[in-house]
Order: C-alpha cells, then sequence, then structure tokens
C-alpha cells in the first residue's frame, strides 16, 4: 500500500478532523474520472461542432480564460489548440481582462472565448462574462465550469451566443486546492482540439491513464519521502506545455502548505536569466522533462548544469530517467506520450508533494489556510466600472 492509498483506508471520522476527506480521493480520483469526462465530450460532441464551426476558417481570435488555477489550463492547453485548430489563441486571465479590458479587447475582432472555473461563481468570471455580454454581444463564448448551479453557467445560459459544458459532480472538488477539476478541465480542452478530428481519441488517454496511474503508485512514495526532508522552497521547471504545469505545481505546494514552503516557477531556459539566484540548499528542485528531442536536450542541459554547481539539496526529474537527479519518475506509457498531454499527468506528482508537504506541516490539507487568509472560492470584492 503507497502513501496515498494508506491515506484513503483512514476512517472518515479521522479524515475529517485531520482535513482530508477530500483531497486524498480528489487526487486518487483522476484517472477515473477522465473517463466519464470523455464519454461526456463525446456526447456533446455535435452540439459543439454546430456552435464553434471552424476557428480557422471563421478567423477567430481565441482567449483561454481563467482566474489562478484556471488560468494554467490556459497555459497548459494552449499550444495544442493554436497548433490544431490553426488560428490564433491567447491566454488571457480574468484578473488582467477586468482590470485591463480596453487594452485586451479590440472592437470589432472575431473572437471566441473559452472560460475555466472550477465554482462558475469567482468575481472576476462573473464580472468579466457579465460585461462582454453587455458590451461586446458579438464574441461567442465556451464555458467549461464543474458546477451547474454557478452565476457563469446561469449567465451563459441566458446567451444566444454562448455555450456551456458543465463536468460531472465528481470533480467539483470540494477541497480548497483544484485538483480533480483541473485535469479535467484539461483534458476537456486537449479534446476540444481533437474535435473535427476523425482519429479516436481514447488510444491517447489510455497512454496518459497508464501513466498516470504509474504516477499516483510511485510518485505518492516519492512525494511522501521528500515532504518528510523539510524544504523551505520548491523550485518547478518546464518548456512548451509543461510550462503550464510549472505555475501549477508552484501554486499548489504554495497553496496547500500555506506559504510555509515558497514556491517558484520558470521556463527551463528563463531560469538562468536571474531567477537562478533564489536556488539554495533549502531548494526541492522539480524539471518536467520534454519527450521532444530538442526540448529535452535543453531540459537535460540545465539538470546537469544545476547539478555541477551544486546549489539544491534535491532534484527530481519527472518523464525521464538522467544521472542528474537524486530521482526519476518515469515509466514506459511517459514515452508514448507528447508534451501537449502530459499537463494532466505530471501534475498529479505535484498535487500529492503539496499534500504530503501540507501533512507534515500540521495543517489540514482540505482547508489549509488557518487563519482564513484564502478560500475555496474567492472572496466578493468591489467591482468597478
Amino acid at each position: 500500500m503507497n502513501s496515498l492509498s494508506r491515506l484513503l483506508s483512514i476512517p472518515t471520522s479521522e479524515k475529517r478532523e485531520l482535513g482530508l476527506l477530500y483531497t486524498p480521493a480528489e487526487i486518487a480520483q483522476q484517472p477515473a474520472t477522465w473517463q466519464t469526462t470523455h464519454r461526456l465530450f463525446n456526447e456533446s460532441r455535435a452540439e459543439l461542432k454546430s456552435f464553434l464551426k471552424q476557428p480557422h476558417a471563421e478567423r477567430w481570435t481565441i482567449y483561454l480564460i481563467g482566474a489562478g488555477t484556471s488560468d494554467y489550463i490556459g497555459h497548459s492547453i494552449a499550444n495544442l489548440l493554436r497548433r490544431r485548430w490553426g488560428c490564433e489563441v491567447c491566454v488571457v486571465a480574468s484578473t488582467d481582462l477586468l482590470t485591463n479590458r480596453d487594452d485586451l479587447v479590440i472592437p470589432d475582432r472575431n473572437y471566441l472565448w473559452i472560460s475555466f472555473s472550477r465554482s462558475g461563481d469567482s468575481p472576476e468570471g462573473v464580472s468579466v462574462l457579465e460585461q462582454a455580454l453587455t458590451l461586446s454581444p458579438n464574441i461567442k463564448h465556451l464555458l467549461v465550469s464543474c458546477n451547474r448551479n454557478g452565476r457563469m453557467a446561469e449567465l451563459a445560459q441566458k446567451s444566444n451566443n454562448s455555450c456551456v459544458i458543465v463536468l460531472d459532480d465528481a470533480v467539483n472538488d470540494r477541497s480548497l486546492a483544484m485538483t480533480s477539476s483541473f485535469t479535467n478541465m484539461v483534458l476537456f480542452g486537449q479534446e476540444l482540439a481533437h474535435l473535427w478530428d476523425q482519429e479516436n481519441f481514447e488510444t491517447t488517454l489510455d497512454k496518459m491513464t497508464r501513466a498516470a496511474n504509474y504516477v499516483l503508485d510511485e510518485g505518492a512514495s516519492l512525494a511522501h519521502s521528500l515532504a518528510q526532508l523539510g524544504y523551505r522552497r520548491a523550485c518547478f521547471v518546464g518548456s512548451g506545455a509543461l510550462s503550464g504545469i510549472t505555475r501549477e505545481s508552484a501554486l499548489k505546494m504554495l497553496e496547500l502548505t500555506a506559504g510555509n514552503i515558497q514556491t517558484m516557477h520558470e521556463t527551463t531556459l528563463g531560469l538562468r536569466h536571474g531567477p537562478m539566484s533564489s536556488l539554495n540548499m533549502e531548494t526541492l528542485f522539480v524539471e518536467f522533462v520534454s519527450k521532444d528531442d530538442r526540448r529535452r536536450r535543453y531540459d537535460l542541459d540545465l539538470l546537469h548544469e544545476i547539478r555541477a554547481k551544486q546549489v539544491v539539496r534535491t532534484i527530481v526529474a519527472v518523464g525521464q530517467i538522467d544521472a542528474a537527479s537524486d530521482y526519476s519518475l518515469h515509466c514506459d506509457a511517459f514515452d508514448e506520450l507528447e508534451d501537449a498531454y502530459r499537463p494532466a499527468v505530471d501534475i498529479i506528482f505535484s498535487q500529492m508533494l503539496g499534500l504530503f508537504s501540507s501533512i507534515e506541516l500540521g495543517l489540514k490539507p482540505d482547508s489549509p489556510s488557518p487563519d482564513g487568509l484564502i478560500s475555496r472560492v474567492v472572496e466578493k470584492f468591489a467591482i468597478y466600472a
């Protein structure tokens, strides 16, 4: 029994007391819930085709919109959508759209906004959608949410220029930190990129599932062991689609440890341009190593440089076995997956790293902010026109 399975076997009353009622189960359920999301996508395929038409033919500019973790969904799928749809795809946080709308929205441009939101109730998401429906009625909206009763779903359902997809309620995470909601919305975005393809996505999903099950098993033991070593900093590095996962990894560790472990993220080549100076012997360094030959060379060069300079205590390579790392997470399924389909797999390791670090710090992972500084849904704040 691995470390995550042991948490799942704790009696329910004890889980509730320790703040472990939701988070471990929501991490563990991910590969199984992907099958449900895949079925939902197939059931929605005809509706989506009718609503979206062909983006490149319509000359759309696609905005991928969300806040926090939901913003990182966009960073994880943007390259795949751009390549498969053949049109411009931009990641634009709803937090930026709310404050900088006039700089980010060009009048009369042909836009499709794809919004991601677990709750559908975040103040920024709701306000941005309300403003867009009022001020720019020509913008098309696709909302992907995990909450059928969210305000964003309610608004979009009343608009003729909007389409709403609500994922299964099981992935509407009850814990503070988004885990299965993140990976299922990422998966939906990946499948969306293949909307007009004839090929079956099930082959890719099978590879993702096999890799994810490996991470849940071997990665749980590694994450538990690392959490016990008392790191004060964590740095997550990767390129391309994997750079989105570095953002989410840094946020998961920060959220689940209530900021007791300071985190950072960077691209493989960006780390040398200043951020490397923040590394020290209290740092856990995690590199998501690319399968792409060119990107992988840069990744491995960086690992060897970090090792040679001896500037961190521990190096972990995810997706590759390399002598420069202290630990590696890799199985044959990783070799069969393009980087574009790895975000939902790789992030599981970081989720567990955050979970076990939270426990080691004496926090309650379901609600790790003891002073209530952050909450599951961002509290309402003043919105200015």
